[in-house]
Parts: C-alpha cells; sequence; structure tokens
C-alpha cells in the first residue's frame, strides 16, 4: 500500500466535565474543527492529570473524525496516548483500527502534531486498500 500525506490546521475546544482536583484526573470534552487535507470536525473525550508548576502530567484521549480527507467523505478514530515529564514530551497519535467508515473504509497511519505559537498544525500520514485513494 502506498503511504499518502495531508497536512493542515485545527481549532480545539475543551471543556471541563467537572472540577479538577490537585492529584486526580480530569475529564474533558473535546471539538476540533479541521481544515486543509482533512476537512471537517470531532468530537471526543479526553482523560488527563496535569501538574502545571512541574510541567509533568499525561492523558489519553478518543476522538471521532467525520468529514472529506483528501476528496474521501468518511469518518475514523484517532487515539492519543501523550507524557510530559519535566517539559519533555512524548506524543502518540494513531488511527484506530476498523475505525474507518464510508470512503475511508479500512483507513491506517498516525497523526502528528504539532504546535507553533498556539496554532495546532497536523500531518496525517495514511494508507487506504488498494482503489479506495483518487
Amino acid at each position: 500500500m502506498t503511504t499518502h500525506t495531508a497536512t493542515g490546521s485545527f481549532t480545539v475546544q475543551l471543556e471541563p466535565q467537572g472540577e479538577a482536583e490537585p492529584g486526580h484526573h480530569t475529564r474533558y470534552a473535546i471539538t476540533k474543527t479541521f481544515t486543509g487535507g482533512f476537512e471537517g470536525g470531532a468530537s471526543g473525550e479526553m482523560l488527563g492529570l496535569f501538574d502545571a508548576q512541574a510541567g509533568s502530567g499525561a492523558y489519553v484521549l478518543i476522538e471521532r473524525l467525520e468529514g472529506r480527507l483528501e476528496g474521501r467523505e468518511g469518518a475514523f478514530s484517532l487515539v492519543h496516548r501523550g507524557v510530559m515529564d519535566g517539559g519533555a514530551q512524548s506524543l502518540s497519535i494513531t488511527i484506530v483500527p476498523g475505525s474507518g467508515a464510508g470512503g475511508l473504509t479500512g483507513i491506517a497511519g498516525e497523526f502528528l502534531l504539532d504546535i507553533v505559537e498556539g496554532a495546532h498544525n497536523y500531518t496525517l500520514e495514511y494508507t487506504l486498500p488498494s482503489g479506495e485513494h483518487p
């Protein structure tokens, strides 16, 4: 299979679902709007535990993206795993296997995030089964 690349940017809205207590995780509802190679929206839920003073914490997020990826209408889900340790970051965002629907059935790949001066930019490296890409 050929790997394809889509790039663009997105906006994020986080809404805490309850009070954040020190040392306890906080749940967030998340919505995103994408432009670029993927045009559409996303919604999901995130659990996070953060210590801003130490620059440490972690989050997990599952979100569903719906829209158009380089000419194909459909949907797929992403799973995030992010860890910060004293400011050093480790982040993995992958397409959930088997989550593709519509014109994106069978999609697989990785989502790379780059935040520059508060702007969220992405690179989506993905594959689709033969005949599923224009």
